[in-house]
């Protein structure tokens, strides 16, 4: 295992921010990542795994601790069962399930990050969510000290959230196992509007692989969604707030609250969320609440792309990032009564203030 000290984490992450961790591991095999989370448990040493670095604010103090870099390797497909390694790049992986005629996860290409982040958020996007094709997650179960292997269900998958988002601090995962689909070189049934309008098929038909995973490319590209070094559009950890999944009530006040503010024939974006619950859009909400593209002065701007991807235009720090998002968060709710809710995992800060790193 590769070991630094007073390490900079910033450049292991897609925002490019935060302060070092007293110690930095990289670990390229699963028995050298439990070999090191053992050891910070074994001393009573804080821990923060890294994987692709798409969906972590880390303060600018740093990281009081170990940091544990999961750089893992290994693509198994055999027939229509896919294993990758937990370090294995997501949307390498994806352009391989393509390329070997397989649909489920083409919808998810252009996704930064890394393979074993994807069970913890549920990873989803243009009408695909990795919980529809995951069967199982190896994971080390730090309260039992083993291995063990957790099934669909055992995941306790919902919108961009996990058993292992629900307790962080317990799962390190291994490997993900998914189930794919030979569907004659097509794509599985596009659910998501957009795709299918830019393809010029209706919802519900399939396309031939390619052609779904290079049009989501696009569409995402297009919303600086996929990482560019030369693109500060794309110094961001992709969408920074969830959609708000509302009850009856609570959607029946928001949609009083957007017609009072934008007018009588105002209605807002609305999508089934399960029984008696509505899905809102974040990004209309930061849009119709005066933050449009590009707002900002300051070195953290919202993307010019997308409103819902906050950015680092280049020297910015994570207190910055997090004025920026604690000022949408306010303004959101005084226009709408709706709290927005960060979706990338916050270390040493929160945007209700400053706390202290925990692992």
């Amino acid at each position: 295992m590769q070991e630094l000290h007073d390490a900079p984490l910033a450049p292991l992450t897609t925002f490019r921010l935060g302060g070092p961790a007293t110690r930095l591991v990289t670990a390229t095999t699963d028995a050298e990542v439990i070999a090191a989370v053992r050891a910070a448990d074994d001393s009573g040493t804080p821990l923060l795994v890294i994987g692709g670095g798409s969906n972590l604010v880390i303060g600018d103090k740093g990281f009081d601790g170990t940091a544990l870099r999961i750089a893992t390797t290994g693509f198994e497909l055999r027939g229509t069962t896919l294993e990758l390694a937990a370090g294995e790049v997501w949307t390498d992986a994806v352009a391989r399930t393509v390329e070997a005629g397989l649909a489920g996860v083409e919808c998810l290409a252009g996704i930064p990050g890394s393979a074993g982040a994807t069970p913890i958020q549920n990873v989803g996007a243009y009408g695909q969510e990795v919980s529809s094709t995951i069967t199982e997650v190896v994971a080390y179960d730090r309260r039992a000290g083993a291995a063990v292997t957790l099934t669909n269900e055992e995941c306790a998958f919902s919108y961009r959230h996990s058993r292992f988002k629900d307790d962080p601090s317990r799962y390190v995962v291994l490997r993900v196992r998914f189930a794919l689909e030979d569907a004659g070189g097509l794509s599985a049934p596009l659910r998501y509007a957009e795709t299918a309008r830019a393809l010029g098929v209706e919802p519900g038909d399939r396309v031939p692989l390619a052609d779904a995973r290079e049009t989501v490319l696009k569409l995402r590209a297009g919303k600086g969604m996929v990482l560019d070094p030369e693109d500060h559009d794309t110094w961001s950890a992709g969408s920074f707030f969830t959609n708000p999944i509302l009850t009856e009530a609570q959607f029946a006040d928001f949609r009083a609250r957007v017609r009072e503010r934008l007018g009588d024939g105002a209605e807002p974006p609305a999508y089934p969320a399960g029984e008696g619950h509505t899905k809102t859009s974040a990004a209309w909400l930061i849009d119709k609440a005066g933050f449009g593209k590009g707002y900002g002065d300051g070195a953290a701007r919202i993307s010019t792309k997308h409103t819902l991807a906050l950015t680092n235009r280049g020297g910015a720090t994570t207190e910055d990032l997090l004025e920026l998002a604690r000022e949408v968060v306010a303004g959101v709710r005084e226009a709408f009564g709706v709290t927005l809710v960060n979706e990338p995992v916050t270390v040493g800060v929160s945007l209700q203030g400053s706390r202290s790193p925990s692992a």
